[in-house]
């Protein structure tokens, strides 16, 4: 594809953008070379398919997310790669399947599990003149295995392409509980060291299994280890207190990084991947955001993220920014209510759906664990339409390779479906092989394939289907969006053609598979 040369501001959120300038002075001057295009991804954490308003909430108001779908390309097949948050990030980041790597959900002290040597998406705008920076969660792994958390934490983002790292290792409710900024804990006092095990507890130290009385939040499953601000978290930390993050604040916190970020760096070209941490939980809303839903922790947290989004696309306004600004929002995986703690997310639901009226959640197999809200913006470039094409995640990188006049063939499983992200066709890519804690399935066109697998249906503690089933599980999805009807046996010629499909970039797969065992 021949370079195009913008002027803009091209933000993912997942966000990206561009524009073109021309000088129409008559008088003869030095022509100035067009600044690229910045490039933000704006990234949600278990946001689901029915949890925005433009994809038909009602109960629960998102009116930021609202104006990136309605004034935008609100994709109504935009899927993440996998239906929990590592494998899903792994593929936005390498644009590569993350069952090829085995990523999984990882503790707070893995490894980091993309390979230095990779292609990335931060590489890639790096290599051609892009600051680039990360904010928010991270979640695939960092250094090479027994971090010192005192010390410079390498190999991470940085060593991954982003000139600007600001993160946290996990997940929030995954020790250790303390922000890294370019590779150091933040705030960390030296005569206070942090000591991290996911084996054992340290001797002395509170947990919320042996001492619920320390603890603001119960724990539903798992989540009874260290407290840290009332909460018992998965994983056991001492030491670095004066480092330690502060719940209630995080939101602010990251929407403050984000916009200094922006602010820095908005006289060249920039990717900014701003990774937002809610609804994940702990839900843990500030003060001023409780009670604003009326569905407990988890609907403020969501109203919460929704009001920091308006306040960044403010900065971007504020800044002549967002006129030039591509922005692609998405959700690394589907919803989920008691995710291990208890805060009312099933009590206090009322009428609202999660899901949007499609199957299953996060860790299934079924559409509402992969399909997630997914749009894509540009204030006054794009005219806005409802899309039905496919896309994902993973197609960011050769997309926006593509856009740039770079080669993309050494990342084959990413496609490039740049025209589709921008609204000139509907055409995405023709199949997509989705992933779920180590399972994997097809959607091909207007059909989703589940091969069988063995394994509990149904997984009582969060109360989501898994998608397993003895025999195969065909669903046309024009006519049966919530899946209901296998029509594998109505339908043989199809599944075949399915069943092919998917082996020819899978492989033959084993129904045997460990059981999702939730921690």
């Amino acid at each position: 594809m021949k370079r195009q040369i913008l002027t803009g501001t091209l933000v993912l959120a997942m966000v990206l953008g561009m524009s073109c300038k021309s000088n129409t002075k008559e008088e003869k001057v030095t022509a100035k070379e067009p600044q690229k295009p910045n490039v933000i991804v704006i990234y949600m954490d278990d946001l689901g398919y029915g949890d925005v308003g433009a994809y038909g909430a009602t109960a629960l108001k998102t009116p930021n997310m609202d104006k990136l779908a309605n004034g935008g390309i609100k994709f109504t097949s935009g899927y993440a790669s996998s239906a929990t948050c590592t494998p899903s990030r792994y593929a936005l980041l390498t644009g590569e399947y993350p069952w090829r790597k085995d990523a999984q959900i990882l503790p707070g002290t893995a490894p980091l599990i993309i390979d230095t040597e990779q292609p990335t998406l931060p590489k890639l705008m790096k290599s051609q003149g892009y600051h680039t920076g990360i904010v928010g969660k991270w979640h695939l792994g960092l250094g090479a295995g027994n971090v010192d958390w005192n010390k410079e934490i390498t190999p991470g983002p940085n060593q991954l392409g982003f000139d600007y790292s600001y993160i946290l290792a996990a997940t929030q409710d995954r020790v250790p509980t303390v922000y890294i900024d370019n590779g150091k804990v933040a705030n960390l006092d030296p005569n206070d060291p942090i000591e991290v095990s996911y084996d054992s507890n340290f001797e002395g130290q509170p947990t919320g299994k042996d001492n619920p009385e320390l603890t603001t939040m119960k724990w539903h499953h798992g989540h009874n280890n260290s407290i840290v601000n009332g909460i018992p978290r998965i994983g056991y930390m001492k030491g670095g207190e004066a480092a330690k993050w502060k719940d209630v604040e995080m939101a602010d916190h990251f929407l403050a990084k984000a916009k200094t970020y922006v602010n820095q760096h908005k006289g060249e070209p920039f990717f900014l991947y701003y990774a937002l941490q809610q609804p994940h939980v702990p839900r843990t809303p500030h003060p001023r955001f409780v009670g604003t839903s009326g569905m407990g922790p988890r609907g403020d947290v969501i109203v919460e993220a929704d009001w920091m989004l308006g306040e960044f696309l403010k900065e971007l306004e504020k800044n002549k920014l967002l006129e030039n600004t591509l922005i692609i929002f998405s959700s690394d995986n589907g919803p989920v209510l008691n995710d291990g703690y208890y805060d009312d997310a099933v009590e206090k639901l009322g009428a609202h759906t999660p899901r949007g009226g499609l199957r299953g959640g996060k860790y299934s197999l079924f559409e509402a664990g992969t399909r997630v809200p997914f749009m894509v913006y540009w204030k006054g470039k794009i005219t806005p339409k409802t899309s039905a094409a496919l896309v994902c995640q993973m197609d960011l990188y050769a997309s926006l390779a593509s856009f740039l006049g770079v080669d993309a063939s050494n990342v084959p499983d990413s496609e490039n479906v740049m025209d589709a992200l921008l609204g000139k066709t509907d055409k995405g890519r023709e199949q997509l092989v989705i992933e779920a804690t180590g399972r994997t399935a097809l959607r091909k066109g207007n059909w989703a394939m589940i091969p069988p697998y063995d394994g509990n249906p149904l997984n009582t503690q969060v109360n989501i289907e898994l998608g397993n089933a003895k025999e195969y599980q065909l669903y046309n999805l024009e006519n049966d969006i919530a899946q209901q009807h296998n029509v594998a046996k109505e339908h043989p010629e199809k599944l075949k053609e399915l069943i092919a499909a998917y082996e020819k970039v899978r492989g033959k797969t084993s129904g045997s598979v460990p059981e999702l065992e939730l921690k």
